[in-house]
């Protein structure tokens, strides 16, 4: 019965992860913008943006993806 709790869950988990993932914007400005992206990355309300937002929830999701992954793996040893 557990189990059947966790992998919904775990299904779960893994469609709102690729959702986020692909709601976030790219990264790819390319070499001119690393002189910019310090005042991005290190500015005063980057945890408060939608952008922040989005990147603490992914952070929280792949960490419960890999926790529940593991848990749901410890019997198949």
């Amino acid at each position: 019965m557990l189990r059947t709790i966790l992998t919904v869950v775990f299904i779960l988990v893994c469609i709102a992860l690729v959702v986020l993932v692909l709601m976030q914007e790219g990264k790819s400005a390319g070499l001119g913008a690393i002189s910019g992206a310090a005042e991005t990355y290190w500015g005063k309300n980057k945890g408060r943006s939608m952008e922040g937002k989005l990147v603490k929830i992914t952070t929280g999701l792949a960490v419960a993806f890999i926790l529940i992954a593991a848990v749901l793996n410890i019997n198949r040893f």
